[in-house]
């Protein structure tokens, strides 16, 4: 199966979007370098399983980086005969909450810029967050819009996107219509 240069997978909570990624990283015949965009807190027990159940997913094989801010350099350092699995967006956008509005609009040129340059296949993982009711408080509204806005951006510079949902993989792709900028 050939890759495109950038891939795109959607979907909600425990859907299966990362072993999706991951398949289609095993596939691609590359050298994977999976970027995690984690920040690993020592008092979230919960999210420190997580983490381990992503690690022992992996190919000892393959290389991990742990970026949780500089991601579009990351990006522009990748080798043209590697493929990088990005997961995932939503912990990037939460890391950057305390961004104003024009810091993060300039962050996400510079990343959405950086994709389009880059040499290496990447692949994306993002969550889907704006299929249930309006967050009550402000930064929740706030990581809401800013990861629906950068995956809706990121979708139309992909090659290919895929939702997994309910069990099933769907190829967006060749199912929908791209929408304008």
């Amino acid at each position: 199966m050939a890759l495109s240069k950038v891939i795109l997978v959607t979907g909600p909570a425990r859907s299966g979007k990362s072993e999706w990624a991951e398949t289609l990283a095993n596939q691609s015949g590359k050298k994977v370098v999976y970027v995690a965009t984690a920040l690993i807190s020592p008092d979230d027990k919960q999210w420190q399983q997580r983490i381990i159940q992503h690690r022992n997913r992996r190919s000892q094989s393959w290389v991990t980086l742990e970026v949780p801010f500089e991601l579009s350099a990351t990006l522009a350092s990748a080798k043209p005969d590697t493929i990088l699995l990005v997961d995932s967006l939503g912990t990037w956008v939460a890391n950057h909450l305390q961004k104003d509005d024009i810091s993060w609009l300039d962050t996400v040129e510079e990343f959405l810029e950086t994709v389009q340059l880059v040499a290496a296949e990447m692949i994306f993982v993002a969550e889907e967050t704006g299929w249930g009711v309006v967050p009550a408080y402000p930064l929740g509204q706030t990581f809401r819009d800013r990861l629906g806005s950068l995956t809706r951006k990121l979708g139309v510079i992909c090659q290919t996107a895929y939702l997994v949902t309910g069990g099933h993989v769907l190829n967006l792709s060749a199912l929908g219509t791209r929408l304008p900028c």
